[in-house]
């Protein structure tokens, strides 16, 4: 590191104070030293010059007054006349020596007590000029050799030379550097103290906003901030500080332009947001106290706003999750959590929120991190306990900025006990649908029954009556009996199959399956009453997650319902169009299945109310109305729609949509 290096940097470590008394200080010194220099230069040429040119004022006075001596070859008149003007007042100490000589060089008279050194004699006139003057040595020390020509009308009859001490001229220059160097000292005094002072009525202020800096960014708003002598910051008398519902005007509602209100007259010119009179150290004194201010005022508020808000996210009856967005792992849980889930809180901080609900969750978190913006509501989704043990909740999900992240914030409601309640409904309705059904399944159950009755009286017959019964007929006969049986164990699956409760896993489900299953238990019981079914089943439908006896009740549900439309127009006996069509498909990602009747549809009116519960256009003791609220309702649960397409005396049409089902097992969106 170079010289100038280290004292750069050693000057960046000092204090202010330091550098405004250093900076001020060498600036005064440079100004002063070069002040006085130039000074002192002019002065002393001037002083040379006055004494040099008193100097050859003399040497020409005596070479007027001593030619007319010289030409009458009068010399002591010409002694006198020089002793006079080397005596005269102060000379004695100025001039060394005077003496003349003629035009050949001879010494006429001088003032030495001794004889004249011949080395005075060199400074010579040269040719056309009238004086010269040059620095001789004289014993020990120096003159100033002046020398003037004496002239008679145009000749030169001799010359006069002047010796000036130039002892006597550095003893005046040195007086003249002594007062000198006294008013530099003299100035820096002044200014060391003047800067000192003046550093110090600098450096306080801003020293002491330092100390304020230091203590609040330690976290210490609690500091007292003066405003000037005598003056503090009293926090209690702001009402927008101790009740932080009442808005500062000045941090509030200043920056919109408008005139404070009534209420907000006092607060527009209080204490604390106030200039004083000063200098720019003050002024920005006064800044520093208002931003401390500010941020006392916002920190309050912040402080508050947080504990009320932690205190419900504590306290909250459901359990909330923080999740980080990037990574998708909990940050965050409230009390509730632990309750529901199982988990101790610090095994659920940094857990996978994945982990919680395989199945449903990752679509929420695929929502945030794909760019999707607000709150997104998810009814329904699967969870599991610690343990394995599933249950169903509702999720509300939200994006927040979390500890400098995005993160997401989303609140779970457990709704198992709904769930169930909603299943037990369900299977009431079932069991209730399974009562209407029971004729139609009787009389499905009798046709294998008397089959087979035929079948053992005739194998008994032959028996009694000892005849051989050929192979053939033996044959055809068992088989006939084991057919069905087949058929009436299968129809008591069926029924067993609508009747049980749903599991609360979903399956894959092919829509023709419930569709066939609910026929084959009710199609004789509506041919009995003149009502033909025509099925037009697409092949090779893309499946649904669902609940196959689920969807069984709401075909069960619909066609009930499009069996009492057709017989509110028309009678078994009386004829008439009396069909019920039922069509499946695939419509680009979605599946669907219809429901036709011929009946006379529905009131514009009643179109929206009736999967409301309890709603019905039946009359008293003929229904409740629950079957299309729950059909309504099944279909919700697998993200399903329904739609209408009725008109008045035309009959109507339910169509249901439902998402096909991707290879993972998830329903696309």
């Amino acid at each position: 590191m170079t010289f100038k290096e280290r004292m750069a940097a050693r000057f960046t470590r000092i204090g202010l104070r330091e550098k405004l008394l250093f900076s001020m200080l060498a600036a005064v010194l440079f100004i002063s030293v070069a002040i006085a220099l130039v000074s002192r230069w002019i002065l002393v040429s001037s002083l040379t010059n006055e004494l040099e040119m008193r100097g050859f004022a003399i040497a020409h006075s005596v070479a007027e007054r001593g030619g007319s001596y010289i030409l009458d070859n009068d010399i002591p008149k010409l002694l006198v006349l020089i002793f006079d003007e080397a005596r005269l007042r102060q000379r004695k100490d100025l001039v060394a020596y005077i003496f003349i000589e003629d035009q050949s060089g001879n010494i006429l008279a001088h003032t030495l007590t001794h004889k004249l050194p011949d080395n005075l004699r060199a400074n010579t006139l040269p040719p056309g000029r009238p004086d010269a003057i040059k620095l001789m040595e004289l014993g020990n020390q120096e003159v100033y050799d002046l020398a003037a020509a004496i002239n008679e009308g145009l000749y030169r009859i001799g010359t006069v030379h002047v010796g000036l001490n130039k002892r006597h001229i550095d003893t005046l220059v040195g007086k003249l550097r002594v007062a000198f160097l006294g008013f530099i000292s003299a100035v820096v005094i002044i200014t060391v103290i003047l800067s000192s002072w003046l550093s110090k009525y600098i450096t306080k202020p801003v020293s002491d906003l330092t100390r304020l800096s230091d203590e609040i960014s330690r976290g210490n708003f609690d500091i007292p901030l003066k405003l000037g002598s005598g003056e503090d910051w009293d926090s209690a008398e702001c009402p927008a500080f101790s009740n932080t519902d009442l808005p500062c005007w000045h941090f509030d509602q200043s920056r919109s332009g408008q005139t404070p209100a009534e209420t907000h007259r006092k607060c527009a010119d209080c204490a604390f947001y106030r200039k004083h009179q000063g200098d720019e150290v003050v002024q920005l004194g006064d800044s520093f106290r208002n931003m401390v201010w500010s941020i006392k005022l916002y920190r309050r508020r912040l402080r508050e706003s947080e504990e009320k808000y932690r205190s419900l996210f504590d306290s909250g009856p459901d359990p909330i999750f923080v999740v980080d967005c990037a990574s998708g792992t909990i940050r965050d849980a409230n009390p509730r959590t632990t309750e529901l889930y199982g988990y101790p809180r610090e095994d659920l901080l940094g857990m996978p929120f994945l982990d919680l609900g395989p199945e449903h969750n990752p679509a929420c978190l695929d929502f945030f991190t794909e760019g999707g913006g607000g709150c997104v509501y998810y009814p329904k989704r699967l969870h599991y306990k610690n343990g394995g043990e599933p249950f169903f909740v509702n999720m509300h999900a939200c994006p927040i900025s979390y500890r400098g992240k995005q993160a997401i914030i989303i609140a779970v409601t457990d709704i198992t006990e709904l769930i169930e309640k909603d299943a037990q409904l369900i299977q009431a309705a079932k069991m209730k649908s399974l009562g209407e059904m029971s004729a139609g399944v009787a009389h499905e159950i009798n046709q294998p029954l008397n089959a087979i009755k035929v079948g053992s009286e005739f194998l008994s017959m032959m028996r009694e009556e000892d005849l051989e019964i050929p192979k053939e007929h033996f044959e055809e006969v068992v088989n006939e009996i084991s057919t069905q049986v087949d058929r009436a164990a299968e129809i008591i699956d069926t029924l067993r199959s609508f009747g049980r409760k749903s599991d609360l896993m979903e399956e894959s489900v092919d829509l023709n399956q419930p569709v066939r299953a609910v026929l084959s238990m009710v199609r004789r019981q509506f041919e009995l009453d003149n009502i033909r079914f025509e099925l037009r089943l697409a092949e090779g439908l893309s499946p649904v997650r669902a609940h196959s006896n689920r969807l069984q009740q709401v075909i069960f549900n619909l066609v009930t319902n499009a069996r009492d439309a057709i017989n509110d127009v028309s009678h078994a006996d009386g004829g008439g169009d009396r069909r019920i069509i039922i069509r499946t498909g695939n419509d680009e990602s979605k599946v669907f299945i219809e429901v036709e009747d011929t009946g006379g549809g529905i009131d514009e009116k009643d179109q929206q109310k009736i999967f409301e519960p309890f709603f019905t256009t039946k009359e008293a003791g003929q229904g409740m109305g629950l079957g299309l609220a729950i059909t309504y309702g099944i279909i919700k649960d697998y993200g399903g729609e329904i739609r209408i397409d009725s008109t008045k005396g035309q009959g109507t049409v339910f169509r249901m949509e439902f998402p096909a089902a991707t290879a993972q097992g998830e329903s696309k969106a």
